[in-house]
């Protein structure tokens, strides 16, 4: 099953970010229940590994870690693939994204060696659109400084993903609380 564990954007962060995407002329929208950091991309992993990684973050001391917008970009490999918000690297969410994948590779997982970039992708560009991402740095510029405060992350959440061709489909499968 293609799974990853990641932390919900807080709710207030919606209105905001669907703000964003309607300003933006090029992508396709991820809907705002969809909206999550990243900490590990588990790839098709097993239900026993998947089982593994739940006990081993169960068992660890998982702590809130602050999400604080630092300003929305256009990014992946060659041609910019989606459009998120970046957020702040802050030494509290990183420890909770090394803890998370410690966990995972306890369990038996191979992950990618890969910078930690945290964000939150609000749209999604496919290849038929990339004629039109040259309209991107404009819209990025005219959306300044993002339209939300500061966050916190109170919960990191395994999510089954299914691939689309609308995209991707997220189920969440368990859940942890992230204490303060």
């Amino acid at each position: 099953m293609r799974a990853f564990v990641g932390l919900p954007v807080p709710e207030a962060w919606h209105a905001p970010l669907v703000r964003a995407q309607g300003a933006v002329p090029v992508g396709r929208r991820v809907d705002p229940e969809d909206m999550h950091v990243t900490l590990a991309f588990l790839g098709d992993a097993g239900e026993a590994a998947l089982e593994e990684l739940s006990e081993g973050l169960s068992g660890r001391r998982l702590r809130a870690a602050p999400l604080r917008p630092a300003g929305y970009a256009a990014f992946g490999p060659g041609a910019p693939r989606n459009v998120a918000l970046e957020l702040v690297p802050d030494p509290a969410l990183t420890a909770l994204r090394d803890a998370v994948r410690g966990a995972a590779r306890a369990a038996g997982m191979e992950l990618p060696r890969e910078r930690f970039r945290p964000h939150v992708t609000i749209l999604r560009i496919g290849r038929r659109e990339a004629d039109r991402a040259d309209a991107l740095p404009g819209a990025l510029a005219a959306l300044g400084m993002p339209a939300m405060g500061a966050g916190t992350a109170t919960a990191a959440v395994l999510w089954a993903s299914t691939l689309t061709p609308e995209g991707p489909i997220y189920e969440p499968l368990e859940s942890w609380p992230l204490p303060g």
